[in-house]
């Protein structure tokens, strides 16, 4: 228990502090300094319900290039699924070869009660420190990650997908399933892993900075795959909304001008591909 507790620290301790390390130059904004803590945390939530609201409208606004992508992103996925037994497979009979550290890591980062405490802190320094970045950045973490996590909460009773291990192969479903044992699609723990990653390394305009970062995020969705809870396109759809709501909802607060965002939006252009025998998600910064 104390090392869990210990570890729970470290992990809340170096989200601090790289998002304090990074040095951006604050600038007046409509919420001023001196503003209450009441009143910007009143802010903040309103922020959050819009982007929500922002979020599931999206798909009514969406153009041919938005369906075509969506188009992709299923076609990829039905690719990927071809080799979801051999993946597993692979995964579960290499998982005594790997640290039990890193498992450990992989259950903690993406819990629930590890983003909850985690986002928390977060949000509550930003706020009694009247640090706008953190701020941000909690805001950006709260409003994708609820949009995210009731999408892959309906998911995973619509879909009704068998979990590895339980003497199906990767096609079996049993749809609006109540049992854990048909929760597999999509991964809940490469959901909160990921939009939190994903949120966290926008903030920063050094690559390797990102690169961090991401390795980070990754512990979880890799570990899933090693400890037999999910199949490789769970955590591969996972991915992919993460990164689109996280983006969605990121430029949404851009646009609205909600927060300060003292340089021009950069952001990292993804793109789901597959061909002959390779198949991934590129991102170029």
């Amino acid at each position: 228990m104390k090392a869990k507790i210990s570890f729970l620290y470290f992990f809340i301790a170096l989200f601090v502090c790289n998002l304090n390390a990074q040095q951006l130059e604050t600038s007046s904004t409509k919420i001023k300094d001196t503003s209450s803590i009441g009143e910007l945390a009143l802010y903040d939530l309103k922020q959050s319900v819009k982007s929500v609201g922002h979020a599931f409208s999206r798909p009514f606004f969406w153009d041919t290039k938005d369906f075509t992508t969506l188009g992709t992103v299923i076609v990829g996925s039905l690719a990927l699924s071809t080799i979801d037994d051999e993946a597993s497979a692979f995964f579960v009979r290499n998982e005594p070869h790997v640290p039990e550290l890193f498992q450990e890591a992989g259950t903690r980062f993406g819990s629930p009660q590890v983003y909850f405490i985690t986002n928390a802190t977060l949000y509550g320094v930003g706020l009694f420190t009247k640090n706008e970045n953190l701020r941000k950045t909690s805001v950006l973490i709260i409003s994708s990650s609820f949009t995210s996590g009731l999408i892959q909460s309906f998911s995973k009773t619509a879909f009704g997908r068998v979990r590895p291990g339980n003497g199906y192969k990767s096609t079996e479903f049993r749809f609006w399933s109540g049992k854990p044992a048909f929760h597999s699609f999509p991964s809940g723990h490469t959901v909160l892993s990921v939009t939190m990653a994903h949120a966290i390394a926008k903030q920063f305009d050094n690559t390797w900075s990102k690169v961090a970062v991401y390795s980070l995020g990754a512990v979880a969705p890799i570990s899933r795959l090693f400890a037999g809870a999910h199949w490789l396109t769970d955590i591969g759809v996972s991915t992919v909304l993460s990164i689109v709501v996280v983006d969605s909802i990121d430029k949404f607060l851009f646009k609205d001008k909600a927060y300060n965002y003292p340089k021009k939006e950069k952001q990292i252009s993804w793109n789901f591909t597959f061909s002959g025998n390779r198949i991934g998600l590129i991102g170029r910064f």
